[in-house]
């Protein structure tokens, strides 16, 4: 092994099928350490920030930029890298469906396509060249013009379901993009909290525990149905659930407490905040409390929340006022997207489509829009052009004057 320069931390995990031990930085990415360490240099370094997708290997069975993975998070996993998938049935059948379909040149980029193109093969039902396109996103290719990997995908999807090979159903329902280890020894080590499961749930006391919020901001929708109607219907987790554009909900909810997420789209990729909350009530004051926690296990960010809402009369008869007291922590990669603007912004369309979903609901019409996710991208420009529009309101006024 090559010396370190800094505090070391023990790393176990299996690499191909072989167990490793090894003192490691915790800053050491996971490529470097296989390709300096390990010597397997069929894990290839492009822009070592996550985009090329040359670097991707496979973590616990799922594709993972290791440029961005740090070694230390990875204790217990099972790593796999290309050099893993030598006797692999579907990476075999994909190499020759590269041959065939000329879909490699230099071959920088084609490790990394084919374990996604390998995810691919497992878990899509039928060879559509829309998903292949989708799924292969995160792998750029600057010699081949995608072409001959789109159809030796397809080729490869589309024998193997002949042949009665179907697609694994868990795996079909993953979003796409790029996941980490699940949480293992060695993020017990990085001082995180562990789970045997592919996504983080945190612990009871961690969700009612105290937390300083990094902002707070009241927040209030008006919904065309009387107010103990409204307040009743929020009793009703799974349905309620049903009306918040993006919503999940693991399993069947209870009377307190309720485990899910909240599906988040940046382009491609869909990862799911997934956490759990607990809820109060006040039947008498038409009020209650929501404070939960959640994560988001392939970016590593977490979220902590509070929600205390009370249902009033509203302007006009037998409508609702719903008044929301909203608090806030985000931390993690996606903490970029939590400064209080961008915030408001995004509970004020969650507000606008969760109203209109609920009027829906209690009046018996059916809603399409609950189920899609969030569009933080979108929330992003449609924030800077309100900016930018009351900066040129402001300059045309003042050359007025």
């Amino acid at each position: 092994m090559n010396a370190t320069h800094g505090p070391t931390m023990e790393l176990s995990l299996s690499v191909n099928g072989r167990a490793v031990s090894a003192g490691v930085e915790p800053r050491l990415h996971l490529a470097d350490f296989l390709r300096e360490e390990l010597n397997l240099t069929g894990t290839h370094l492009g822009c070592e920030h996550g985009v090329c997708g040359a670097c991707t290997l496979l973590v616990d069975g799922e594709p993972v930029r290791s440029c961005i993975t740090f070694a230390g998070a990875c204790g217990g996993a099972d790593v796999t890298t290309i050099e893993g998938l030598d006797d692999d049935e579907i990476a075999i059948e994909l190499r020759a469906a590269f041959n065939r379909e000329h879909a490699l040149q230099c071959g920088f980029c084609t490790p990394g396509i084919l374990v996604s193109a390998r995810d691919l093969v497992l878990r899509l039902r039928e060879p559509d060249d829309r998903r292949i396109r989708l799924g292969l996103s995160g792998n750029l290719c600057r010699c081949t013009g995608y072409v001959g990997v789109v159809e030796a995908v397809r080729s490869v999807i589309a024998a193997r379901r002949e042949r009665g090979i179907a697609a694994i159903v868990a795996g079909s329902q993953r979003g796409l993009g790029p996941v980490g280890a699940r949480m293992g020894s060695g993020f017990a080590a990085l001082g995180v909290a562990q789970t045997a499961t592919s996504h983080i749930l945190p612990t009871a006391a961690k969700v009612a525990a105290p937390f300083t919020p990094t902002d707070r901001f009241d927040q209030t929708f008006i919904v065309r149905r009387p107010p103990a109607e409204v307040f009743a219907a929020f009793a009703r987790v799974g349905e309620i659930a049903d009306c918040i554009p993006g919503a999940v909900i693991d399993g069947e909810p209870g009377p307190n407490r309720v485990e899910g997420g909240i599906r988040v789209r940046f382009g491609p990729i869909s990862p799911v905040f997934r956490g759990a909350a607990f809820i109060e009530r006040d039947e008498e004051r038409f009020s209650g409390r929501i404070i939960g926690a959640g994560a988001d296990a392939g970016e590593r960010s977490t979220m902590q929340g509070e929600i205390r809402y009370r249902v009033v009369d509203g302007d006009e008869p037998a409508t609702a006022r719903v008044e929301l007291q909203i608090g806030y922590a985000l931390k993690g990669p996606l903490a970029q997207f939590g400064r209080p603007g961008l915030v408001r912004n995004l509970a004020s369309r969650i507000s606008a489509e969760f109203a209109r979903n609920l009027e829906d609901r209690l009046a018996g019409r059916s809603s399409e829009g609950a189920s899609q996710p969030i569009n933080l991208p979108s929330l992003v420009i449609n924030s800077y052009r309100v900016r930018f529009t009351r900066w040129i309101k402001r300059l045309l006024a003042s050359s007025k004057l």
